[in-house]
C-alpha cells in the first residue's frame, strides 16, 4: 500500500491472507495469521476480484455491471471496504 486508494490501484490480498469457503459452516472467511473474519456476500464479491490484476476502476465497473447498480454507489462501498481492510493490513494496493 502506498498512499490513498486510487482508481488505478490494483488491490490484492497480501501473502498469508486468503479468502476461503468453510464447507462445515457454509460461509466465506478471510483468513490471516491469527485472524479470521467472516466475509458477507458483498465482501466476498469484492474480494474475489482483488487479484492484483484488475484496477479499482475495473473492479467497480464489473460489480456495477454484475449487480446492475450505479457505479457511484458501488465505488463508495468498495472504497470503504478496501480502505478498512488495508488499514488492518489485510489488503495491499
Amino acid at each position: 500500500m502506498t498512499g490513498a486508494l486510487q482508481a488505478s490501484s490494483r488491490p490484492r490480498l497480501p501473502r498469508g491472507v486468503r479468502l476461503k469457503h468453510d464447507e462445515v459452516r457454509g460461509e466465506w472467511l478471510l483468513l490471516a495469521p491469527e485472524r479470521v473474519i467472516k466475509a458477507n456476500p458483498v465482501a466476498r464479491a469484492v474480494l474475489e476480484r482483488c487479484s492484483g490484476s484488475a484496477t479499482l476502476a475495473e473492479i467497480v465497473a464489473d460489480l456495477a455491471s454484475t449487480f446492475d447498480a450505479p457505479e457511484a454507489r458501488i465505488e463508495a462501498d468498495v472504497r470503504s471496504l478496501l480502505s478498512s481492510l488495508a488499514a488492518k493490513r489485510l489488503l495491499d494496493y
